[in-house]
């Protein structure tokens, strides 16, 4: 089996100024209505801290963490200078209520211990604060990962699986999520999101070539329903009181709701 890395793919990934869908993310927290009453906010996996440039010209206090030194430090160059540290997060090193928002982008299905993080995350949130995340759709992300692998590492199935389920430890089905959220005490509402833009079509080239230009003229997953998104949009609202039913199952709600799939509307208080 060869397992030489395509390093050209490998590079760059890591020589994008922004990690992940940045356009598509920033409307997701334009939609979502943050805005800079809502002053502190803790990005989560902050990266080389495109996110935090944006919200702290928008007059947000911002704090990041990540566990990428070598991206953190890309954070403290003189022309940007964020407030960031080396961080996980299942363990976040700040005080009960320190935050307005916490915030993270591909990160959710990266810690394994996921009713923990949620745990820590709820800790740092005021009452009514939010936690607004990004995640990708456990079954729509696992075939892709597959073919990122072997594209990357020219690894087989069974190797690519094995990688994969190790780095995406802890993908969620749109069911799970909301079952997931609801036990920690938070209740949880689905932004749709276009993902499809220039970065996007860029990713389906690399991996795909011309046919994936003409997949995704096919199969357009801007136009999936909610459950079967790519990736997940999803604003979390901390309650204000203990968590109730925190290890109650949490009854089968059917399809989503169309309101919920067009939750371009005016944002939750």
């Amino acid at each position: 089996m060869n397992t030489a890395t395509n390093t050209d793919l490998v590079d760059a990934e890591w020589n994008q100024v922004a990690w992940g869908n940045y356009e598509s993310n920033l409307k997701f927290l334009r939609r979502a209505g943050l805005t800079s009453t809502m002053t502190r906010v803790l990005e989560i996996g902050c990266g080389k801290g495109a996110i935090l440039c944006s919200l702290q010209k928008a007059g947000h206090v911002v704090t990041g963490i990540d566990v990428d030194a070598d991206a953190l430090a890309y954070c403290r160059a003189p022309d940007a200078n964020l407030p960031v540290s080396v961080g996980s997060g299942d363990t976040l090193p700040f005080p009960r209520g320190a935050f307005d928002a916490v915030l993270s982008f591909d990160v959710f299905e990266h810690i394994r211990d996921t009713d923990r993080h949620l745990k820590e995350v709820r800790r740092v949130l005021r009452p009514g604060g939010w936690y607004l995340l990004q995640t990708p759709n456990k079954w729509t992300n696992i075939p892709f990962e597959l073919l990122r692998q072997w594209k990357k590492f020219h690894t087989g199935p069974m190797t690519s699986y094995r990688e994969l389920t190790k780095d995406h430890c802890a993908l969620h089905s749109y069911w799970q999520m909301r079952r997931r959220f609801a036990r920690n005490g938070f209740d949880l509402s689905f932004f749709d999101i276009p993902v499809v833009n220039q970065y996007f079509r860029s990713k389906m080239r690399s991996y795909l070539g011309p046919p994936g230009e003409w997949a995704l003229k096919v199969l357009n997953p801007d136009r999936f329903p909610m459950y079967l998104r790519t990736n997940f949009y999803a604003k979390a609202v901390r309650r204000q009181g203990l968590c109730r039913d925190l290890f109650a199952p949490v009854p089968y709600a059917g399809a989503p709701r169309r309101q919920e799939i067009s939750a371009k509307s005016a944002p939750e208080s």
